[in-house]
């Protein structure tokens, strides 16, 4: 099946109300091991007037061959980028829920250290929970939107970006732990991570308090 390429339509509308967007996108969170990660992508009335990149989708239908050049291109279309982290540690500590939270909030700090403000600026969130708004130190405004990241052009490049990231990081990683074979599954519940657990247990970055033991087998 086909899937309908993202659009600025929801940007430009919301745009007419706002100075700024934030579009926000996850990846990880059912990854085993290593962090959850938060893409942030701004858009402007200007950038919102741009032809949306050939070929940008969300991460999770774009080859894995083709996504760090797609995630380069959406780093120069998109008028300002982040990425927000929560670690393994933090996930066990607080639950996935805040983590993803802290990650987004993270995200969304790093675009005002480059100047971006939060005054009259929408924070578009993938999905249909709210997870930032109770983390984030200063009063954010946030509309969730389902399927955000395969329908609206601004949270597909935060996607892809945030996928290449967390990817990067899984792979880099690899050396340290080979056993778990990260630089192929990148931390989610491969057949073969799963039988590196069985074999070595877990290592300091899995996610220890889940049930690891009973996550289905994903590829």
């Amino acid at each position: 099946m086909t899937v309908a390429a993202p659009t600025l339509t929801l940007e430009r509308r919301l745009l007419k109300d706002f100075d700024l967007i934030i579009a926000l996108d996850e990846v990880g969170r059912g990854a085993l091991a290593g962090p959850v990660t938060v893409g942030a992508a701004v858009m402007d009335a200007r950038g919102s007037r741009r032809r949306v990149l050939d070929g940008l989708r969300d991460s999770k239908l774009i080859s894995e061959r083709r996504r760090p050049e797609m995630a380069e291109r959406a780093r120069q279309w998109v008028p300002a980028f982040g990425v927000g982290w929560s670690s393994a540690a933090e996930i066990d500590e607080v639950g996935i829920m805040r983590a993803l939270g802290l990650a987004a909030s993270r995200a969304v700090q790093a675009l005002v250290e480059q100047g971006a403000s939060l005054e009259r600026t929408l924070v578009i969130l993938d999905g249909n929970h709210d997870y930032v708004s109770k983390v984030h130190p200063v009063p954010l405004t946030v509309r969730t939107v389902i399927k955000g990241d395969r329908d609206c052009a601004s949270v597909s490049a935060a996607s892809v970006i945030a996928k290449v990231e967390r990817d990067n990081l899984m792979a880099s990683l690899h050396p340290e732990h080979p056993a778990y074979q990260w630089e192929r599954n990148k931390g989610y519940a491969s057949s073969e991570h799963r039988q590196a657990i069985r074999e070595v247990g877990l290592s300091p970055l899995h996610r220890a308090s889940w049930a690891i033991a009973d996550a289905p087998t994903l590829f």
